[in-house]
């Protein structure tokens, strides 16, 4: 019966040059993997420690990257071992079978979404009409799925995000801001039931789960066990649950720390950070 593992990836497992949290002297910064480049330029990262784990959980467990991203985004990313079978993009709203979307998933989500919660195109205009272009930089839709923002966020007026988030809870949406990004997603749009349908597929006795950000917190709470870093949404609001371990790293050695946990979690009888005396 095998281990299913769910992690979310950026600012999870993979970070951006911003989101390093390289905070040590440089001469102990650990070395770092490049698992992303975009338009000629490196992108995201992990270390060069946690991309040999990460190699060595994808011969133990069944890994499924699961992320917000576009199916185009997520295509970008070359994580380090075996190529998944499964992965999860869009908030849920496409299971990918090797690298293609399943669209039987794609129509039952959609089915959802029309039933439970209010159309995209309300969600869009709202952002338009309330969004300062002062500090917009993007309006984007996703998949045609969800909305996002990306903001400077120093200009930010500290109160929109929570007005917003009060006004898309009344019609079935959820808000989530990250980095540079502030999201609003179909609450019925989630990571754990598209987990949950890839545990039915596999038979997998055991779900692990890891993710920083609000949109993760339905992602953790359907797994067995799950790990959340020092950073992100979820710790600044001191988020936790019976099953989930708030760990102390932040930045990109969060994300080693997260894949050694799965590991150890994974295969219980082996200790993944070498022989112990």
């Amino acid at each position: 019966m095998p281990v299913l593992v769910a992690s979310d990836l950026d600012r999870t497992l993979i970070y951006s040059a911003a989101a390093l949290a390289l905070t040590m002297p440089d001469a102990r910064a650990p070395r770092l993997l490049c698992v992303e480049v975009h338009e000629s330029r490196p992108l995201s990262y992990l270390t060069e420690t946690a991309a040999q784990l990460l190699t060595d959980l994808g011969d133990t467990a069944v890994f499924v990257p699961t992320t917000t991203r576009t199916r185009k985004q997520y295509q970008r990313i070359n994580l380090p071992g075996p190529q998944p079978t499964y992965a999860i993009c869009a908030n849920g709203g496409h299971l990918l079978v090797d690298g293609v979307t399943d669209q039987d998933w794609h129509a039952e989500v959609q089915a959802r979404l029309a039933d439970e919660c209010a159309p995209l195109a309300e969600i869009g205009e709202h952002l338009m009409a309330t969004a300062d272009p002062v500090w917009v930089r993007k309006h984007r839709v996703a998949e045609d799925l969800f909305a996002y923002l990306v903001v400077e966020r120093e200009l930010l007026p500290e109160d929109w995000v929570k007005e917003l988030a009060a006004w898309a809870e009344n019609l079935g949406w959820t808000v989530s801001l990250q980095g540079r990004k502030i999201y609003a997603v179909p609450k019925p749009l989630t990571k754990s039931a598209a987990v949950r349908e890839v545990a039915r597929r596999t038979g997998a006795h055991l779900t692990l789960a890891a993710g920083d950000s609000l949109l993760d917190a339905d992602l953790l709470l359907a797994a067995d066990r799950g790990w959340r870093p020092g950073h992100g949404e979820l710790a600044d609001a001191d988020w936790i649950a019976p099953q989930i371990s708030a760990l102390p790293e932040r930045g990109v050695l969060a994300g080693e720390r997260i894949v050694r946990e799965f590991l150890r979690a994974s295969r219980p009888q082996v200790r993944p950070d070498g022989p112990q005396p």
